[in-house]
């Protein structure tokens, strides 16, 4: 992936000096993130089957600490879709994969889409790969009944992050779809190949009630995290949304991808894609390094954070109003 996931070229590059600093992986680091995480998660999955014998409420508990750690693990599958996270190519496709297995995500055609995100988020001309669906207030008024029926049920939050999720995650991912190409496909078949073969030996040593109600739960919980993860980065005010004959590069990295600022806690469990204004700035630079860019360069200082509470707000937001330049909800489109 690393060949294809170069930083775009744009007129004002200032900027790249900046953060060329911070691309190259420190394969130490990288290293013992990935062990240390996937230590955590294993230690968390048999903390949650001994907590069967005790109370199923108990194994639900612990199934957030599990999840979060599954996010964890997925901002590293994220990197290595991004050839940010070890220096080898082969390496991160072959820790990707692996990942992808207890992520339930096929890594070749997941990877695919998000180099599209970032290639076109921002862009109203150029939607729909790798985004939240988002129209603007001209094109709803514009649509169909049938359409905003089923745009409107997409945007419910209950669906979003519930349903949707889970669909995506335990469903979805199962198949393959004609836009993808042959690595793609193979990438599918190697995932659900590899997710057949943990859930028959796990069933086999602790049963099959027992595994799924420890990894459906895990599965449930970080779905709706990173779901939120997502939405929340792409999904707030004020934001940059512009056609392809005005998008702009570094525009819609630093007003168009949030700073979202977490508690250290859940700072921890999302793996710093807070600071997803420098990730779409370069997602070249490795996910322990994002913090460390922020802080150390006066280009970032005006950013204007958006708070855990506060992010909860965007949860109102519907669509994109193009004159005002920012999202609003169904009752206040003008």
């Amino acid at each position: 992936m690393n060949s294809e996931l170069t930083q775009p070229e744009v007129s004002n590059n200032s900027w790249i000096k900046i953060v060329s600093k911070y691309n190259r992986p420190d394969s130490y680091k990288s290293w013992r993130q990935f062990s240390v995480n996937l230590l955590l998660y294993s230690l968390a999955w048999f903390l949650m089957y001994e907590s069967l014998a005790v109370s199923w409420w108990i194994t639900l508990a612990l199934a957030f600490p599990a999840a979060g750690m599954l996010v964890r693990l997925f901002i590293i599958y994220h990197d290595c879709g991004h050839g940010s996270y070890f220096k080898s190519e082969k390496m991160n496709d072959a820790v990707g994969v692996f990942i992808g297995i207890l992520t339930f995500t096929p890594y070749y055609s997941w990877s695919h889409e998000h180099y599209i995100h970032h290639e076109t988020a921002g862009n109203l001309d150029k939607r729909d790969i790798g985004d939240v669906w988002t129209m603007t207030v001209e094109e709803y008024r514009a649509s169909s009944k049938w359409t905003r029926i089923k745009y409107r049920f997409y945007r419910n939050p209950i669906t979003m992050f519930g349903i949707g999720a889970f669909l995506v995650f335990v469903i979805v991912n199962r198949f393959t779809r004609k836009t993808m190409d042959k690595k793609g496909k193979m990438g599918v078949y190697v995932t659900n190949a590899g997710l057949l073969l943990f859930a028959a030996s796990m069933s086999m040593l602790i049963g099959i009630k027992s595994f799924l109600l420890i990894q459906l739960p895990i599965i449930s919980i970080a779905g709706i995290m990173g779901f939120w993860l997502f939405y929340v980065q792409h999904q707030f005010n004020p934001i940059y949304w512009a056609r392809t004959d005005t998008w702009d590069y570094k525009r819609m990295a630093l007003e168009g991808s949030s700073f979202y600022k977490l508690p250290l806690i859940l700072r921890f469990f999302s793996g710093n894609i807070g600071f997803h204004h420098i990730h779409h700035l370069s997602p070249m630079i490795p996910n322990y390094k994002l913090a460390r860019c922020h802080r150390e360069n006066d280009l970032f200082r005006e950013i204007k954070p958006l708070t855990f509470l506060a992010s909860f707000k965007t949860l109102t937001f519907r669509l994109y109003d193009e004159k005002a330049q920012q999202m609003v909800s169904f009752r206040n489109m003008q």
